[in-house]
């Protein structure tokens, strides 16, 4: 049985694409409000419908889903913000787990800033607890899948207590929460983890080098890091900057790990929502390793080996 899957503050899909990479399944909806994601899900998720503002859906009318995922603003736990917390009135947490009440999803994955281990977090678990999760979480920086650059983000999988009893090829196993200790040596249940969730296979890191030449040595200093994503995406890296000196898009689209073109040949959306949608965005590959680490742990089958 394909799984059902709801997204919310999809952006541009990279949450999507590592959850469906790693569990399978089919987008039954989204939500967003951003002008910007607005277009992207429009060209790249055709049919899909979005829910639009989370905060007022009516949730009893929503088709349930078997995973409901979300990366939920960052701003009130961002080291980068005032990190006023639960006190911000960009904190939609509150509205994710009156949804999860609702929907009743067998998995919630999620998706947000490192630093809201220390500013929210424990209010978020004291939620799942309650609505019946067992939870596992680890934070992965990108330059642990290849990435020239760290971004450090949580990962958060909540699995429902009765998954079990489900029949779906990705339910959760006998070595399962309760049955035995996490995948990871001795780790306990419920512990967040800075593991190293894997380096690129070396062959694959050095790929880059013999094939780029002299265009390498245009990044200086960088050229190591640059070469490894290349590698690791299978794809040479735009220049940095436009013709006009500025920030490219498409070199930030290629940071992010995504095909070429996937937000910035989108028709109609503006340099500004290009890199506002991308600033956003969760890495695919990023999110993958991570979500892969949570699900060994939980003792799921996943659809990656």
């Amino acid at each position: 049985m394909t799984p059902r899957i709801g997204s919310v503050c999809t952006g541009y899909g990279g949450l999507d694409e590592a959850v469906r990479q790693v569990f399978g399944g089919e987008l039954a909806w989204v939500s967003d409000i951003d002008a910007g994601a607005c277009r992207i899900i429009r060209h790249r998720m055709p049919g899909v419908p979005n829910l639009g503002d989370l905060t007022t859906t009516r949730w009893e009318d929503v088709e349930p889903v078997d995973i409901y995922i979300g990366g939920y603003p960052c701003q009130p736990f961002s080291t980068a913000g005032h990190r006023k917390g639960t006190d911000d009135e960009r904190h939609l947490w509150p509205f994710i787990a009156g949804a999860l009440r609702v929907l009743r999803p067998r998995i919630a994955i999620f998706e947000n800033v490192a630093n809201h281990l220390r500013v929210g977090f424990g209010s978020v678990l004291v939620d799942l607890a309650d609505l019946g999760f067992d939870v596992e979480w680890c934070v992965v920086r990108a330059d642990e899948v290849g990435a020239p650059h760290q971004r450090r983000r949580l990962f958060v999988l909540a699995v429902a207590a009765d998954a079990a009893d489900l029949g779906h090829e990705w339910a959760r196993t006998a070595r399962g929460r309760g049955h035995g200790p996490a995948d990871r040596g001795d780790a306990p249940a419920h512990s967040h983890s800075h593991e190293r969730v894997g380096e690129p296979d070396e062959q694959r890191r050095a790929a880059a080098s013999p094939r780029s030449g002299d265009r390498l040595e245009l990044w200086n200093e960088y050229a190591p890091a640059v070469a490894r994503w290349e590698a690791a995406t299978g794809r040479y890296a735009p220049w940095a900057t436009d013709d006009q000196g500025r920030l490219s898009p498409a070199f930030v689209e290629w940071l992010m790990g995504l095909p070429a073109g996937h937000v910035t040949d989108v028709p109609g959306l503006t340099r500004t929502q290009q890199i506002k949608a991308l600033g956003n965005g969760v890495i695919p590959q990023q999110a993958a390793a991570a979500v892969q680490l949570l699900a060994q742990r939980a003792g799921l089958r996943v659809a990656a080996a």
